[in-house]
């Protein structure tokens, strides 16, 4: 059976990924004064109009106006920008719940995590691609002043019998100076950034369409040309798509909140299971409920690839991952400030986040 899996991913000057980095540079601010804050403070953006937004309990003394206003110019805004804050205490009902001897869930949440073997991150093809069109883009447009932050991805892949077998259609959208011309775009995004991904490529790429720029100029950018808002592109942040994505999305939240690190923790287990050579893909679903210190359910998808009974990959769940929240954000290391880093280019696939490590395991 043949079928064409399409994922794209976005560039940090996408507004909803500006805000996602802001959001998640606040928590990164608080859990280096506090590791025990309580944060969901969010932001949107349009125009030269930032709103910050939300909760937090935390002994903290944090910035927001200047962590803003210093990821904005690092992303390439030269304007000023109005701040509006409206910041409260978090409920202390919330609080009580999630803070007893252990730590409890904050909230309740459905997540998923996912892994397959097609892919050297055990991600799908399609969305590691399209990351990694993304990030060779920024490097490359950190040197040249002609392109700008705002950028966008999308990869096409034939699958033959579930396997990739040859890149259909690449697709980007980079921001740029007035002063390009279409022809100069193109060339400049295949030679610096399309044919530099593609060269660790192993699956058939001779025939691929390129796509580049498809609505013409795009000159126009970052919250000038739309707006944003944290939490907007939860497939991007997750597996592009393949598989199923939970309730809740991920940047601004602190590890207490389950749509965070249960999804880490799913994805975890996920990927020791195919890691350890159980299955060619997995997908865990896990349910919480607010106050509660451990899931309320497990379930587990292999898509006929198992290579053991379905019964021994429960027995190896069982056997080597305490599902407790406490036990989550202390296995994984989920008290510092490591989030900032997760908000672009997915929170899964790259080898230096803790949920990502293959631990050693009973089989």
């Amino acid at each position: 059976m043949e079928e064409i899996i399409t994922s794209e991913s976005v560039g940090r000057g996408h507004p909803d990924k500006t805000c996602d980095i802001i959001a998640d540079s606040f928590l990164d601010e608080a859990l280096r004064q506090d590791p025990y804050s309580q944060m969901a403070v969010e932001c949107a953006i349009k125009d030269d109009l930032l709103m910050i937004y939300g909760e937090q309990t935390t002994k903290a003394i944090i910035d927001y106006e200047k962590i803003a206003k210093d990821v904005l110019k690092d992303i390439g805004y030269t304007n000023d920008f109005r701040i509006i804050k409206q910041i409260s205490i978090q409920s202390p009902e919330i609080n009580k719940a999630v803070n007893k001897t252990k730590f409890c869930a904050n909230d309740q949440g459905i997540v998923f995590g996912y892994a397959t073997n097609e892919s050297s991150d055990y991600m799908p093809l399609t969305i590691s691609l399209a990351h990694n069109l993304m990030r060779k883009y920024e490097e490359y447009q950190k040197t040249n002043p002609l392109f700008f932050a705002d950028s966008k991805s999308q990869v096409s892949i034939k699958y033959v019998d579930g396997k990739p077998a040859a890149i259909d259609t690449i697709l980007l959208s980079v921001s740029h100076s007035e002063v390009l011309a279409q022809e100069e775009i193109y060339d400049l995004i295949k030679t610096n950034v399309v044919e530099k991904v593609l060269q660790d490529v192993t699956i058939d790429k001779s025939k691929y369409n390129l796509i580049i720029n498809p609505s013409g100029k795009f000159t126009i950018w970052g919250s000038f040309g739309d707006s944003g808002c944290v939490g907007r592109k939860i497939v991007v942040d997750t597996y592009g798509g393949v598989g199923k994505v939970g309730g809740g999305c991920f940047s601004s939240k602190n590890a207490t909140k389950v749509d965070r690190s249960g999804a880490y923790f799913a994805r975890y287990i996920a990927k020791n299971i195919v890691a350890h050579n159980l299955a060619d893909k997995c997908e865990i679903g896990i349910s919480f409920g607010i106050g509660l210190e451990y899931p309320i359910s497990l379930s587990l998808e292999t898509f006929g690839t198992e290579k053991v009974s379905k019964e021994k990959i429960h027995k190896f769940i069982k056997d080597n991952f305490d599902l407790s929240v406490d036990n989550m954000l202390k296995e994984l290391d989920l008290l510092k400030p490591i989030f900032a880093k997760t908000a672009c280019y997915g929170h899964f696939g790259n080898s230096e986040f803790s949920w990502e490590k293959i631990k050693k395991c009973k089989i």
